[in-house]
Formats: C-alpha cells, sequence, structure tokens
C-alpha cells in the first residue's frame, strides 16, 4: 500500500479563526390584481417573494487548513427576487456552500455554543438559514376578503459570526518534548518530510503522516510541536496545537535517550504527562505508548533500564528505538496498528 503525508508550513497552516456569515433576505410578496378585458374587477395575482440564499459548511476531506477562510472571512448570500403579478414567484437566492476541512467544529462567535462538528467527508450544516419570502396578496384571498390589497415582506437572513476550530483527525498523536525525535520518526514511517534539524522548535505546525504496517493496513499519525513545562497555561509552541490530540485513540510518547540529554528521562516523560492533565484530564485517560528515541547516539544504557523500569510499572508498553537507523521501528508501528485496529474494532461494536 502507497504510504503518504502531509505537512504544513507556517504560511498555510491555520487552524481557529472567525468568520462573518450573512444569509440572504427573502422577497417581498406582490400586490397585483389581473387585468384582462371584460374583466373590470380582476382577482389578486400577486406573486410570493422567493427564498433568501443560505450559507453552509461542507467538509472536505481534500482541505487540511483553513488558510482560504483566513483571506476570505466575510461570506454573503443574495437575496430572493420578488413577487411579481400574474401569480409569478420570486427566484430564490443561491446557496453559499463554504468548504473546510474534515474534523473542523463550528461554534457561535457570542454565545460559544457548539452548531456542528464536521467529522465526516461531504457532512454539511446550515450556518445561516435564508429567510422566507414574503406571500403575496393572492395568498391572502378569501370568501370574505377577495381582494387583498397587501402582501407579506420577506423574512429578513440570519447573519452571525462564527468560530471554526480544526482539530486534526488522526488515529496517534505523538508527543514529547522539543527535539525528542518526533519528525524524524513520522518522516521514517511515512512519506511525510517535516523540517528536521538538532534544535528544538523546529516543528512549528502540525504534521500528518500515514504508515503501512501490513497489506492495506495503515494509521494515521499526528505530529505536534513540542511540550514545554507551562504548556498548559500558553507557554511554548506546543499549546496551541493540543487540541489536534484530543480526537486520537493512542498517544505516542517519545523521550529523548541519546548523550545529549541533561534530564532523566523519567523526569521530562512525567513533565509532558503533567501538562496533558493540565490542559485536559481525559488526555491522561487514552492509552499511552512509549518509546525512547536515539538510540543510536546512545553509549550508556543507564537511562534506558531506567524509563524501561518506570513504563513496566505504569504499564506503559515500550519500546527502544532508532529513527536513524531504524532499529525497533518496524515493532513500534506494528504494536500501533494492533492497537489501532482494536479501538476501531471496538468502536464497530458499541459505536
Amino acid at each position: 500500500m502507497r504510504i503518504w503525508g502531509i505537512f504544513f508550513n507556517t504560511t498555510m497552516f491555520v487552524d481557529r479563526l472567525k468568520i462573518f456569515v450573512q444569509a440572504g433576505d427573502g422577497g417581498n410578496g406582490c400586490v397585483s390584481f389581473r387585468r384582462e378585458a371584460y374583466v373590470p374587477r380582476g382577482g389578486p395575482n400577486g406573486g410570493n417573494g422567493g427564498k433568501g440564499g443560505s450559507i453552509l459548511l461542507k467538509a472536505s476531506s481534500d482541505l487540511y487548513t483553513l488558510i482560504d477562510q483566513k483571506y476570505h472571512q466575510h461570506y454573503i448570500a443574495p437575496r430572493g427576487a420578488h413577487g411579481e403579478g400574474k401569480d409569478k414567484y420570486g427566484r430564490a437566492g443561491k446557496d453559499i456552500v463554504v468548504r473546510v476541512p474534515v474534523g473542523t467544529m463550528v461554534y457561535d462567535f457570542e454565545s460559544k455554543t457548539l452548531i456542528a462538528d464536521l467529522i465526516q467527508e461531504g457532512e454539511k450544516v446550515i450556518v445561516a438559514q435564508g429567510g422566507r419570502g414574503g406571500l403575496g396578496n393572492a395568498a391572502f384571498a378569501t370568501s370574505v376578503n377577495r381582494a387583498p390589497k397587501y402582501a407579506q415582506p420577506g423574512e429578513k437572513g440570519e447573519t452571525r459570526w462564527l468560530l471554526l476550530e480544526l482539530k486534526l483527525l488522526a488515529d496517534i498523536g505523538i508527543i514529547g518534548l522539543p527535539n525528542a525525535g518526533k519528525s524524524t520518526l513520522i518522516s521514517c514511517v511515512s512519506a511525510a518530510r517535516p523540517k528536521i534539524a538538532d534544535y528544538p522548535f523546529t516543528t512549528l505546525n502540525p504534521n500528518l503522516g500515514v504508515a503501512s504496517y501490513g497489506r492495506d493496513k495503515s494509521f494515521v499519525m499526528a505530529d505536534i510541536p513540542g511540550l514545554i513545562e507551562g504548556a498548559h497555561e500558553g507557554k511554548g509552541l506546543g499549546f496551541q496545537f493540543l487540541r489536534h490530540i484530543e480526537r486520537t485513540s493512542i498517544l505516542l510518547h517519545l523521550v529523548d535517550l541519546s548523550d545529549s540529554i541533561t534530564v532523566s528521562p523519567v523526569d521530562t516523560l512525567e513533565a509532558v504527562n503533567r501538562e496533558l492533565g493540565l490542559y485536559s484530564p481525559l488526555l491522561l485517560e487514552k492509552p499511552q505508548v512509549v518509546a525512547g528515541t536515539k538510540i543510536d547516539a546512545m553509549t550508556e544504557e543507564d537511562h534506558l533500564k531506567t524509563l524501561s523500569r518506570y513504563c513496566r510499572k505504569k504499564r506503559f508498553k515500550f519500546f527502544a528505538i532508532s529513527a536513524v537507523t531504524g532499529e525497533g521501528v518496524k515493532e513500534l508501528v506494528k504494536h500501533l496498528g494492533k492497537e489501532v485496529e482494536k479501538g476501531r474494532s471496538k468502536n464497530r461494536i458499541f459505536g
């Protein structure tokens, strides 16, 4: 099976913004009477006004960022045409369909109420309803009032500000301190090619990669920028992207074991998990797999043994890997694939 990947640079990736939507007003109903030869008192024949255009959001798997909405933040649908004589109805205003990435959450900006969570390809939601067209005077004719001289005005279309928030859909969320080897790993197991360098915060935006672990079997991995202490309060770069691992079923926690580290790997593991819990306690309820990375740059095994013992105690599945040499990577990917399959089977049974 072909593997592929996606990564976002700083000029392309947008995952949270505000847009304005204004649906079209309904057309007015018409006041009109038949004018025919030898019929001095023709009955009413005013047509109804057309419905105003609505604004809809549609989830598309072809999109991976809200960049389009960043440069086009106002959407105004056309109004419905007015009704005319001879029972002619006004034409409805054309709906506007705004395409957004799958995984986009739509909120009313003022009330912060969730309107929709678009997680299925092609899923649509009306975010601003077009106004109904007004009734023409023909609709008001009765046996008592056969010649009404009034019609109904069209209704106003809905107007609102929306907050769009994208949460990437992935099976595995890769977490860890800056420079823990997340980008190197995702480039090793998928076709994603994020920027990689030997200094912190190389990754400035999330990376997505699809890893193949068997015949026609694959899963999606999301790598977010590294977390630092205080991330839950907005420090560092990872905080603004933590929402992207909220949908994942498994967390892959990478811990640097190379000779360059100055802090115990257990301390770094606990520090990152502490930030996750402070951001959202639900993240700590997710299954977590720990991988000690950069063992190709490790000359002593003290850190490896310490981390391995800790993971056994905490019942975290542990792997020692090198994304550079490939050691341990195949076993890790195979295990992750099996865990993803278990999660998918459970969702099919109970979902």
